[in-house]
C-alpha cells in the first residue's frame, strides 16, 4: 500500500494536474507504443514484435496480480474463457496489428484500431439488445465514412467527385499488402475481445485474465515468428530493443495497470470519453519521430473517425444533455 509522509501538504492545483496526467497516461502510452513498434519493424518480423509485446507484459501483469493476492482461475470454464479471449484479443488482435503496422503508418493504424467502438456498438446491439440510438447511428455512419476515406485509394473518391467511372484494379495480393485492411481486421478482433470481457470477468479476475491472455495469446505468435525466421532478433540493435521494451513495459503492462486502476475507482466513463486521445498521440509522434504524412482525404477521414468514436462512446451522456438543452429552449418565458 502507498503511504503519505506526515506533514506533507499538496495544493489542489498540483493534485488536479497529477490526476489529469494519470487519466490520460494509458492513451499516451498506447499511442506512443504504436510508434515504438513501427520503429523496430524494419529489423525483425511483425510476429516477433507482437510476441515480445505480449508475453513479457503478461508476466509483469501476473506478477503484479500475485503481489496483490488476486485469485487465479479456479475451474476449466474460467480457463476456457481465458483461452478464447487470448486467441481473439491476443493472437488475432496483436498479429493483425503487427502485420498492418508493417504496411501502414503508426498514426493511421491507430485511428483504424480505435474505431473498434463502432463494431462493439453493433455487436452489443445484436448480442445484448443494447439501443444504439440516433446519435449512435450518426456516429456509426461517420465512422464508416471516415474509415473509407482512410483506407480506400484517394483516386476512387476523386473519380466519384468528378462523376467518372470508378475503376477498381485491386488484386488478392494487393489486398494482402493493404495495411489498412490488416488494421481493420485487428480492430474487429479487438471489438470481439471487448464483447468477451464481461463473460471472462464472471469467471476470472479481470487483471489475472489480462495477464494470462497476453501469455497464452503470445505463444502462437512466437511459434509463427520462429517458423518464419529461427533468429528474428539478430538484426535488432540497442535502439530497437529499447523500442520493444517501451512497447512492452509502458505500452502494455503499465498502460493496462493504470487503466484497470482508474476503472476500479469508477472513472470508466471518463476513460471511454478519452479513447480518441490514443490515435491523436500516435498521429502526432508518428509525424514527429517517423515523418509520417497523410493525404488531405485521409485527414478528413481521421476527423470523421474521431468524431464517430466520441459520439458512440458518449451517446448516452450527450442524449441527456441535448434533452436538457431542449427543455431549456422550450421553457416558457414569464414576463413580469
Amino acid at each position: 500500500s502507498i503511504t503519505t509522509p506526515p506533514m506533507q501538504i499538496e495544493s489542489p492545483t498540483n493534485s488536479n494536474i497529477r490526476s489529469g496526467l494519470t487519466l490520460i497516461a494509458p492513451f499516451f502510452l498506447w499511442g506512443t507504443a504504436m510508434v515504438a513498434m513501427k520503429g523496430v519493424l524494419a529489423d525483425t518480423t511483425p510476429f516477433f514484435v507482437a510476441t515480445v509485446r505480449l508475453i513479457p507484459a503478461g508476466i509483469l501483469v501476473l506478477l503484479w496480480a500475485m503481489g496483490q493476492k488476486r485469485p487465479q482461475p479456479q475451474d476449466w470454464q474460467g480457463w476456457g474463457w481465458i483461452i478464447l479471449f487470448a486467441l481473439v484479443d491476443g493472437t488475432l488482435f496483436q498479429g493483425f496489428l503487427a502485420q498492418g503496422l508493417e504496411r501502414t503508418g503508426a498514426g493511421l493504424g491507430s485511428v483504424i484500431i480505435d474505431s473498434q467502438p463502432i463494431a462493439v456498438a453493433l455487436l452489443s446491439s445484436w448480442l445484448f439488445k443494447e439501443v444504439i440510438g440516433g446519435l449512435g447511428w450518426l456516429g456509426l455512419l461517420l465512422g464508416v465514412g471516415g474509415i473509407s476515406l482512410i483506407g480506400l485509394p484517394d483516386e476512387w473518391f476523386y473519380q466519384l467527385w468528378h462523376l467518372q467511372g470508378l475503376t477498381i484494379n485491386w488484386s488478392g495480393s494487393a489486398l494482402g499488402n493493404s495495411g489498412e485492411l490488416w488494421m481493420l481486421l485487428a480492430s474487429l478482433s479487438m471489438a470481439v475481445g471487448t464483447v468477451l470481457i464481461p463473460f471472462v470477468s464472471r469467471r476470472v479476475d479481470p487483471v489475472v485474465a489480462t495477464g494470462w491472455h497476453m501469455i497464452i495469446g503470445g505463444l502462437p505468435l512466437l511459434a509463427i515468428a520462429l517458423v518464419e525466421d529461427p533468429q528474428p532478433w539478430r538484426n535488432i540493435d540497442l535502439w530497437g530493443w529499447g523500442n520493444l521494451a517501451y512497447a512492452t513495459v509502458f505500452g502494455s503492462a503499465i498502460a493496462y495497470g493504470i487503466f484497470f486502476y482508474l476503472a476500479s475507482r469508477g472513472n470508466l466513463t471518463s476513460l471511454s470519453s478519452l479513447t480518441f486521445l490514443t490515435p491523436i498521440f500516435a498521429l502526432s509522434f508518428g509525424n514527429l519521430i517517423l515523418g509520417e504524412q497523410l493525404s488531405s482525404l485521409q485527414w478528413l477521414g481521421v476527423a470523421f473517425t474521431l468524431v464517430s468514436i466520441y459520439l458512440i462512446n458518449q451517446r448516452e451522456r450527450l442524449k441527456v444533455q441535448l434533452r436538457d438543452l431542449w427543455s431549456l429552449v422550450r421553457k416558457p418565458v414569464i414576463n413580469d
